[in-house]
């Protein structure tokens, strides 16, 4: 199994920065690619990009691009959501998931709350 940590949330004004961590132990090594998740209240989960272990690939969703970036430090077994230019409809409950590249989301963690106020 992987075990996976999000930390980082929190409130902030419209227009600023959070910078999510998802710190993964346990079977690490089947976590392939680890994505970022949201959920905002009453709304469908949405996902929000993607990194693969092989050289860092990365891929967002169109409603994140250019303002998120997701990077990882293999030294600490660590993904990491940096937001930027945060809206107030960014306000959800952030998740990273990992998977081992079938296209499925096996393992998540426990989600972290980022409020953007206005």
């Amino acid at each position: 199994q992987v075990q996976l940590v999000e930390s980082g949330g929190g409130l902030v004004q419209a227009g600023g920065s959070l910078r999510l961590s998802c710190a993964a132990s346990g079977r690490t090594f089947s976590a392939s690619v680890m994505g970022w998740f949201r959920q905002a209240p009453g709304k469908e989960r949405e996902w929000l990009g993607s990194i693969t272990e092989n050289f860092g690939r990365t891929v967002y969703a169109d409603s994140v691009k250019g303002r998120f970036t997701i990077s990882r430090d293999y030294s600490k077994n660590t993904v990491y959501l940096q937001m930027n230019s945060l809206k107030p409809e960014d306000t959800a409950i952030y998740y990273c998931a990992s998977s081992s590249g079938n296209g499925r989301y096996d393992y998540w963690g426990q989600g972290t709350q980022v409020t953007v106020s206005s």
